[in-house]
């Protein structure tokens, strides 16, 4: 259900810690096995005599003034992040191993860390905690939220990314981790054993007159479809006159979890095409509907992205909702992450995907069809302007219905 502080930090990294990524991940039929070779391999094997001798002059030749020992993996790791750049394409990407296992944990949907959200603070550029997950490790080792990381194990981390805090906060169910908090004035020291979390993702409450389900999924991971379908039985669902479907804020995740979702309100037909730029294929709905009639809104905002957008987007087209907000951000890439040989991963685009009606949203975005302009983060329900729009929506329905 709903906890009293509706909490608006999607794209933030959780200290869980999770990798929100704005991306549809495809499905597993595009992956590769570790060591396989694409029938596109390089035809002239001469392109690489470069290379090599790059390769060459760097190993034998150059002095680090630093002292620095070069290793290996780390120069391959270069070349193959330089590789990926070289396509300039904003949503693709090497991943190390580290950064590739996170990814994997991410959208499952449970992860082996703490249990605090992090957001960077704006005026220091520190990394502090927004809010501590209930009944999670940190919330029983009396972490706050605004408390500052300043030290992981001893290493000072008050320069350090979301993503490298992550890399050393998170680690084995049952290890523990030391942490060094800045809380105002004061300094404080932590021991916390990490424990397997799972990442919250569905809220729900019932809202307006006559009793309107609500519910907000805040990304797509392998658990959405699960806990959509739990929060609508927590709803008693069959008896509500209408549901708002809240994808505020929602930055994505996989492709199949999009489909899930989708699903519980289209009965059959075209959710979406995909386009690797050979072929069209139509995904069509997968037989899993649960709601396929009642009244449904969908809020959507700026940051509404990727796999957001395809459930609006099909809803739209399959005029299966109405959707009320603003333009949504505008990703039609699909991505797909491959396994590579050590331990990291390719996150590569590998197609385009449109809207049931063959709109490519890349850029421009779902246009609403009820457009409400609300600034900054989602407010309380009762200042909700796009959230009132909603319900006053539902209420029209049911009148139109009823005349």
């Amino acid at each position: 259900m709903m906890t009293p502080n509706r909490r608006r930090l999607h794209w933030s990294i959780l200290l869980l810690l999770a990798l929100l990524a704005g991306y549809v991940l495809g499905s597993s039929q595009h992956n590769l096995k570790p060591g396989a070779v694409s029938a596109h391999a390089v035809p002239d094997e001469t392109l690489f005599d470069a290379f090599w001798q790059v390769w060459e002059h760097v190993r034998n030749d150059f002095v680090d003034p630093a002292g620095m020992d070069l290793d290996p993996a780390t120069l391959v790791e270069g070349a193959i992040r330089g590789l990926v750049a070289s396509l300039q394409d904003e949503h693709s990407g090497y991943l190390g191993a580290g950064e590739y296992q996170m990814m994997k944990d991410d959208w499952s949907g449970t992860i082996e860390g703490i249990g605090a959200v992090v957001e960077t603070d704006d005026s220091s550029g520190h990394l502090k905690i927004a809010w501590v997950l209930p009944g999670s490790p940190a919330e029983a080792a009396g972490l706050q939220s605004g408390d500052v990381f300043s030290a992981v194990n001893g290493e000072d981390v008050l320069a350090a990314s979301q993503l490298e805090l992550a890399a050393i906060v998170r680690g084995p169910v049952g290890s523990t981790v030391e942490l060094t908090m800045l809380r105002g004035e004061e300094t404080h020291q932590f021991t916390i054993t990490r424990a397997r979390i799972e990442v919250p993702n569905v809220e729900w409450q019932l809202v307006g007159e006559p009793g309107f389900g609500y519910i907000e999924l805040q990304h797509f991971n392998e658990n959405a479809r699960t806990q959509l379908d739990e929060a609508l039985g927590s709803m008693n669902a069959a008896t509500l006159p209408g549901l708002v479907l809240d994808l505020r804020n929602n930055p994505g995740g996989l492709l199949d979890s999009a489909v899930a979702v989708a699903s519980a309100f289209i009965e059959d037909g075209p959710l979406l095409l995909q386009d690797d730029g050979e072929r069209r294929q139509e995904l069509v709905a997968d037989g899993s509907h649960v709601m396929p009639d009642i009244p449904l809104v969908v809020l959507v905002n700026e940051r509404s992205a990727s796999a957001s957008e395809l459930v609006a987007g099909a809803l739209q087209d399959r005029d299966r909702a109405t959707i009320v907000g603003v333009a949504t951000y505008g990703k039609g890439t699909m991505q797909n992450l491959f396994p590579l040989n050590n331990g990291g991963g390719l996150q590569l685009t590998i197609a385009r995907w449109l809207t049931p009606a063959g709109r490519w949203i890349h850029e421009s975005g779902v246009t609403p069809d009820l457009t409400v302009e609300q600034s900054g983060d989602v407010p309380a329900f009762s200042e909700d302007l796009q959230l009132q729009a909603a319900i006053g929506q539902l209420q029209s329905m049911i009148a139109d219905a009823a005349a």
